[in-house]
């Protein structure tokens, strides 16, 4: 079974932080990356772009409207994403875990939602 992690991190809690603790928590994430690729499960892992880049896409009037984005209005936003293949439910946990946004960043308001694909397409 395939899952998607997204991780999720709250800009205001984030940019409150001072640029020391900004630096040195970021020192800390390739290692835990590097921890949970080395299962072997892993098999997307992206960072996202800063969020003034971000664009909606959406259809209108039969024509396709782009705007600003994000699109979703929240307090947190996905800064990146994780697909993992997984023989169990367990393992995905235990995998998505790994991820840096499961362990560290609690003052960014940084977190994980595991998700089961239903539908999956690669080149």
């Amino acid at each position: 079974m395939k899952y998607l992690g997204l991780a999720y991190f709250t800009p205001e809690k984030f940019a409150a932080m001072a640029p020391d603790n900004v630096k040195d928590l970021i020192s800390q994430c390739p290692a835990l990356d590097e921890k949970m690729r080395a299962t072997g499960k892993v098999l997307v892992s992206a960072s996202l772009g800063d969020l003034d880049s971000w664009k909606t896409l959406r259809p209108r009037n039969g024509k396709t409207h782009i705007s600003d984005g994000p699109y979703i209005e929240s307090k947190e936003v996905v800064g990146g994403l994780f697909i993992i293949e997984a023989d169990s439910h367990d393992e995905a946990l235990r995998i998505a875990s790994m991820h840096p946004a499961a362990t560290l960043g609690e003052a960014g308001g940084w977190a994980v939602e595991l998700i089961p694909m239903d539908f999956y397409l690669a080149r």
